[in-house]
C-alpha cells in the first residue's frame, strides 16, 4: 500500500530536498521546523528553490502550484498524528538526534514508520531511546535529492521486516533506487566517499595542485561528473567535517581525519554554496571562482 501522507523534520537542504521530491510525485508532505522564524525562512528557501526552477524551464507554473499545495509547513509536533511515516532530517549530531528522535516517537501513530536520514550515524546507537525501535529506519537521501536517484535502506537488528519493506517501496514510490544497507557508520557511499574528499582537500592543502586543477583532473581523468572539491562545496563543508568526525570516531580508521584546511573554512564560517563561499567563491554564481581565503595563510574563525 504506497504511502500517501509523510512528515519531515528538519528542513534544511536535505529535508526540503526530501519534502519536494516526495510533493513531486503525489506525497501530501507535513514539513516540520522548531520555531516559527525557521518555520518562515524554509518556507521562503522553497519558494526560492522553485522560482529558480522557473526561470530555468524545469518547471511550470502549475506544477509549481500543485507541489506547493500538497507541503504545509508548521512548528508543531501534533501535526504528526496525521502521518505514516516521518523522516527526521536535523543536524548530524548524536545527541540532537537522540532528542529530536524521542520527540518524534511521542507524537507519531503507533503503527507509523520513524525513519532518519543520517548519513555517518549507526542505526543502533539512534534506536537506544525510542520506544518502538522494531518502527525504526535509516533512509538516506543524497543531495540534490530531485537529481539523485539512489536511496540507502538500513534498518537494525530490531527493525521489522515490513517496516524496512515499506520504507523500500516508499522510495520506489518517489522513483528512487534503494539499496539494502547493513547497519554502519557511513553506510556505504560515505564510507567510500568522504575519505576521497578528504584527501582532495588535503591535496589541495599540500600545494600538489590548484582546486580547480584538481576538480577538472578527476572529472576527466577518472571520469566523475563533479571533482570532490566541487562537490564538498555542494555537501556543506560542515557536513563534511561532521560526518568525517563521526567516522574517524566510530571506525577508527585514520582516513577519516579531518585536515585543517578544513577544520579552518568551517571555523570561519566557508561553508560551501549555502554561505556562498567554501572551497570556491560562489558570489558569481553563474562563474564561481577559488574562494581567496583559501590562498591566505591564516584564515581564523572569525572570517578574518
Amino acid at each position: 500500500m504506497a504511502i500517501d501522507k509523510i512528515a519531515i523534520i528538519g528542513c534544511g537542504t536535505m529535508g526540503l530536498g526530501i519534502a519536494e521530491s516526495a510533493a513531486t510525485h503525489g506525497v501530501q508532505v507535513i514539513a516540520i521546523e522548531s520555531t516559527p522564524e525557521k518555520q518562515e525562512a524554509a518556507e521562503q528557501r522553497l519558494a526560492r528553490s522553485l522560482e529558480r526552477k522557473l526561470r530555468r524551464g524545469r518547471l511550470d507554473l502549475a506544477a509549481r502550484d500543485a507541489l506547493l499545495a500538497r507541503i504545509r509547513f508548521t512548528h508543531h509536533l501534533e501535526s504528526l498524528r496525521e502521518v505514516t511515516l516521518a523522516i527526521e532530517s536535523g543536524a548530524e549530531d548524536l545527541t540532537v538526534k537522540l532528542e529530536v528522535l524521542a520527540k518524534i516517537e511521542r507524537h507519531l501513530p503507533a503503527t507509523a514508520i520513524l525513519a532518519t536520514n543520517t548519513s555517518s550515524l549507526k542505526l543502533s546507537e539512534l534506536a537506544r531511546g525510542l520506544a518502538r525501535p522494531e518502527r525504526f529506519v535509516g533512509l538516506h537521501f543524497f543531495t540534490p535529492v530531485s537529481a539523485m536517484k539512489l536511496v540507502e535502506v538500513a534498518g537494525t537488528a530490531e527493525t521489522e521486516v515490513e517496516v524496512r519493506q515499506r520504507a523500500t517501496d516508499f522510495c520506489l514510490q518517489l522513483g528512487k533506487t534503494p539499496v539494502q544497507i547493513q547497519d554502519s557508520a557511513g553506510f556505504v557511499v560515505n564510507r567510500l566517499l568522504i575519505p576521497y574528499i578528504l584527501h582532495a582537500i588535503e591535496t589541495l592543502e599540500q600545494g600538489v595542485a590548484t582546486a580547480d586543477a584538481i576538480d577538472v583532473a578527476m572529472k576527466l581523468g577518472a571520469g566523475h561528473p563533479m571533482g570532490p572539491l566541487a562537490l564538498a562545496d555542494l555537501i556543506g563543508l560542515d557536513v563534511v567535517l561532521a560526518m568525517a568526525k563521526t567516522m574517524h570516531t566510530e571506525l577508527r580508521d585514520s582516513r577519516f581525519r579531518a585536515p585543517s584546511l578544513l577544520r579552518r573554512l568551517v571555523l570561519a564560517g566557508h561553508l560551501g554554496r549555502k554561505t556562498e563561499r567554501g572551497i570556491y567563491d560562489y558570489t558569481n554564481a553563474e562563474d564561481p571562482l577559488v574562494n581567496p581565503a583559501i590562498d591566505l595563510v591564516a584564515i581564523t574563525a572569525t572570517g578574518t
